[in-house]
């Protein structure tokens, strides 16, 4: 395996109907994402409910860089590479927390929740540049941090796109999620849950927009669901959990007919999909007619109607993140290595709604995507399986020419010219070519044009 790669060889190996394994397989090319990708590009980090008072903070990775977003005195939020000015060690090493101020456990130094110096001991033993004193000992705040509706995005690099420029379209569907509250408002509840997987981590983001799959990686998911017992009571999730499994088993021509659309940066969603009716205004639930009710309270039955009927499925915002705005689900994707992925999956209370929709999404989210559930098993297994043949001999090749050359100009957005159009994968190796073969010097964080 090749230990360097040219921006020549990079650039070819992103084909208008093909992609070269080593995209997936390559750990030279991983490392190269890691600086290129990761390091340059906007990245969702979680969301502000997390930490809603001074002091709270929570930890996360961005690429390699592990930081910290905590909440300050003032309000804001503020994002610091984890580290001690003085000797490297990373400072908080738990998932979440609440402090008043970061200490160093290995000598002592104190910092600010901004990240300035407070105090150092025996500070008489510094002088000149190695002054505590100086503005230069402090904890080093990201290069951007962006807040968009309360989703906390930040970029490792100095300049580039505007976070706006950068989502494009498909700002539209956080837009969906958070007009889905009542108060809009939005925030995370019901836990945090975490899965990994052993596997690249573009398979989640391809998986995700993949039209062609469900009735086929999915089909003991649907044979159980096909078997429940319509005349057995079920709460609502686990109803609406039962239908959407089922639909996975939809003949080819449904899947055919969604919608699928792709934007610059290698964005893109799935919609026009589910057509449930526990879902929409039509539903006779006692808790979507109650929920129904305080939306028209405060948006009016036109504008609750245009909400609650916005069919917007899986939407990916490259190269971190798959949400579902339709059911208030959202995963974070954190790359570990070539061939492991670790994904956290998030739910959101959507604030002046009926409590039990929170209990809910929780429930659907455990029965479609948790770690346990028949739906997101059978997809990692594809993932693993994926991965192992990627190593095999023969073709070097991975095809995505379903649909190519019959994309279709939908204005700021091309949409597939079916729903099982693999304009989606070519999307995001248009994207993921342009990152790693970008002049960064003069083109820091620019995707595909």
């Amino acid at each position: 395996m090749d230990d360097h790669f040219s921006p020549q060889e990079i650039a070819a190996m992103v084909q208008p109907d093909r992609v070269h394994r080593d995209a997936y397989a390559s750990p030279v090319i991983f490392d190269l994402e890691m600086e290129r990708i990761f390091g340059r590009t906007w990245l969702l980090l979680g969301h502000d409910s997390q930490i809603p008072n001074p002091g709270d903070y929570f930890t996360t990775v961005m690429g390699r860089q592990p930081v910290i977003a905590v909440r300050q005195n003032d309000g804001g939020v503020r994002v610091l590479y984890n580290r001690c000015a003085h000797r490297g060690p990373m400072l908080c090493s738990l998932a979440k927390g609440s402090v008043r101020e970061f200490t160093c456990p290995y000598h002592g130094w104190v910092y600010g929740l901004d990240g300035n110096l407070v105090s150092v001991p025996v500070p008489g033993g510094y002088a000149g540049e190695n002054d505590p004193r100086s503005k230069k000992m402090g904890m080093i705040p990201v290069p951007r941090l962006e807040l968009y509706r309360g989703f906390i995005f930040a970029s490792l690099a100095d300049t580039g796109q505007s976070l706006k420029q950068f989502l494009g379209p498909v700002i539209s569907s956080f837009d969906d999620l958070v007009d889905r509250a009542p108060e809009g408002v939005v925030e995370i509840a019901g836990g945090i849950a975490r899965h990994a997987y052993n596997g690249n981590w573009k398979f989640m983001l391809e998986n995700h927009l993949d039209g062609l799959h469900p009735r086929y990686v999915h089909a003991s998911s649907v044979a159980a669901a096909n078997a429940q017992d319509d005349n057995k009571a079920t709460d609502g999730a686990g109803e609406i959990a039962v239908r959407q499994m089922r639909q996975n088993g939809a003949p080819n021509e449904l899947w055919e007919n969604i919608g699928l659309w792709a934007s610059e940066n290698g964005h893109g969603f799935l919609a026009d999909y589910h057509d449930d009716e526990k879902l929409v205004k039509y539903s006779d639930d006692p808790v979507h007619l109650e929920y129904r009710r305080r939306m028209e309270a405060v948006h009016g039955p036109e504008r609750t109607r245009e909400i609650l009927t916005l069919m917007r499925w899986n939407t990916i915002v490259y190269p971190n993140v798959s949400f579902m705005s339709q059911f208030g689900q959202l995963r974070i994707l954190r790359p570990v290595s070539v061939d492991r992925s670790v994904v956290e999956t998030y739910v959101f209370r959507l604030k002046g709604a009926p409590e039990e929709m929170l209990h809910r999404s929780v429930a659907f989210a455990n029965v479609v995507n948790g770690s346990g559930s028949p739906v997101l098993t059978d997809d990692l297994e594809v993932y693993e399986r994926t991965q192992t043949g990627l190593h095999t001999d023969g073709n070097p090749w991975v095809d995505y020419a379903r649909g190519a050359g019959r994309d279709i100009d939908d204005g700021a957005m091309q949409r597939g010219a079916t729903g099982t159009s693999e304009i989606a994968i070519r999307n995001q190796f248009a994207a993921w070519r342009e990152y790693m073969v970008a002049d960064h010097a003069q083109r820091p964080g620019v995707a595909a044009q």
